[in-house]
């Protein structure tokens, strides 16, 4: 042979031999599957054991697919499933030519051992399935960070890696499914149990403020509170005041290591798509110093106020109060991002959004209809609040409707996009400032106005005007699980600062 003709043949050989070294097959096993459909076909009840987590697409035999397919639709019209029963199904089918035709479900059928290992045979094929989306998924990251699509960062990529990991992992879950009575009662218990022993105390998360938290019983796991209000009205402040106090109350948690208390534990993390994350900082320290944000800003303080608001500083260093303050973040990211610090943290005890308008909805999904938008928004939020067990708070914007009645308390049907935030909210409630319309509601006197009627008209103005100074009200008009109503704050402008009002209250601390 010629020694040309030799040496390619050799590197002909060698390449191929490597091809055949790196190529791999994606992880499957086609007998576990046949096994599982064997043990279907004789015993029907066997698909109890995967219906709630198997589905023919995760099967990597195309053919077994369609068998377990056509299985599954004859148990749920209440027939059996055998191969006498699918026979006429298969006979004409091409993908059953190429293993013998309808005689394979016989095949499958005879060669079964025990129907009793049909659960494991079934997580088998699910796990399989999962390895090779988890290989597709890889390959995806690979070639979209190759591509390099300008209109998508490398931040959006790891979010939407993020995600997509996310819904792999809790698809066909095989943990979930129904509980029953009996197992709920029991949980239902250790609820009531924790309530009795904290009783006089709050159990869930404390929003810092006694009324409001004898109201709500505290903010708990699980539940989207919606915080809405008009501009001007304190929404932000309030907001801010909770994050801080929960925050204070993990902490000291933390340092008392009360790690089998109830309630949630972690750091608290607000989301704030409108304010910077030092902009929330000066407000939390104005408010802990007693030095005026304003002053603060214009550098209008003296030198014992820099040094109250230095002190300030330090003590709050190890607050764990979280701020993201990236703008335009959609419903998708909070929740990756939500997840990210609870699996960092080791979990959280409260998520605060400022403000859910201002979310995106969820990537790929855009909607013409902001209403339908902001319903998948909302829906998110509340989803995020099961699966991660922490409460939400979601500040939301109120319509301007409410300016244009005589009376501006604010009121459901005041929610911008309303029907999906009050459907999904568990607690809606309302933060509303009259001071602040009566201070622009100032009396003028009327051309044919005489004096007496003006100055009648004037003091009675100014007497309310004084009898609402300093106070905001939080109106409750939705609670799930409790009484609604109102309850009265005091709010100290210059420190933006909430607290309990001892003025005046029924005797069992409902107003």
């Amino acid at each position: 042979m010629d020694p040309l003709e030799t040496n390619v043949t050799t590197l002909h050989g060698d390449a191929s031999a490597e091809a055949a070294a790196t190529y791999r097959t994606p992880p499957h096993n086609t007998e576990i599957e046949a096994a599982l459909l064997g043990a279907v076909l004789t015993n029907n009840r066997a698909f109890d054991k995967m219906t709630d987590f198997l589905r023919p697409d995760h099967f990597f035999e195309p053919v077994h697919a369609r068998i377990f397919d056509s299985i599954g639709k004859l148990i749920e019209r209440g027939q059996v499933a055998s191969p006498q029963t699918l026979r006429h199904l298969f006979e004409a089918d091409e993908l059953l030519k190429d293993v013998g035709g309808a005689q394979y479900l016989y095949e499958l059928a005879a060669s079964v051992v025990s129907v009793i290992n049909a659960g494991d045979y079934a997580k088998t094929v699910h796990d399989l399935y999962l390895r090779r989306e988890l290989i597709g998924l890889g390959e995806d990251v690979v070639n979209d960070a190759y591509a390099g699509d300008i209109e998508i960062s490398a931040q959006d990529q790891i979010e939407g890696t993020e995600q997509r990991l996310y819904d792999l992992a809790t698809t066909g879950d095989v943990e979930r499914g129904a509980v029953d009575l009996g197992a709920a009662s029991k949980a239902a218990l250790k609820m009531a149990e924790d309530a009795f022993k904290h009783k006089g105390k709050v159990v869930g998360v404390t929003t810092g403020l006694s009324m409001l938290d004898r109201k709500l019983g505290g903010l708990h796991p699980s539940d989207l509170i919606i915080l809405a209000g008009r501009p001007s009205m304190g929404k932000t402040a309030l907001a801010t005041n909770i994050a801080f106090n929960a925050a204070k109350a993990a902490q000291k948690k933390i340092k008392e290591a009360k790690t089998n208390d109830s309630g949630p534990s972690g750091p608290v993390l607000f989301f704030s798509l409108e304010m910077a994350a030092e902009q929330l900082a000066t407000r939390i320290l104005s408010e802990q110093s007693e030095v005026p944000s304003d002053q603060i800003r214009r550098g209008e303080v003296e030198q014992d106020e820099f040094h109250r608001f230095v002190q300030a500083t330090q003590d709050l260093s190890s607050v764990p109060l979280m701020i993201d303050d990236t703008p335009a973040l959609s419903i998708s990211a909070i929740r990756t991002r939500s997840r990210r610090m609870k699996r960092q943290h080791g979990g959280l005890s409260l998520i605060l959004v400022d403000y859910l308008q201002l979310l995106q909805g969820p990537p790929g999904r855009r909607s013409e209809n902001r209403v339908n938008e902001i319903g998948e928004i909302s829906r998110g939020l509340k989803t995020l609040a099961k699966e991660l067990e922490v409460p939400v708070i979601a500040l939301s914007q109120l319509s301007r409707q409410v300016e244009n009645r005589d009376d501006k308390r604010p009121q459901l049907s005041d929610l911008r996009e309303s029907g999906s935030i009050e459907q999904d909210a568990d607690v809606v409630m309302f933060i509303f400032r009259e001071e602040y319309y009566l201070e622009k509601a100032e009396p003028i006197q009327g051309v044919e106005e005489t004096q007496e009627r003006f100055s009648d008209r004037a003091e009675r103005w100014a007497e309310r005007i004084e009898q609402v100074r300093s106070t905001a009200s939080v109106i409750i008009a939705k609670q799930r699980h409790g009484p609604v109503g109102t309850i009265d704050l005091y709010f100290e402008g210059k420190f933006t600062r909430f607290g309990d009002l001892d003025r005046h209250h029924e005797d069992d601390g409902y107003s």
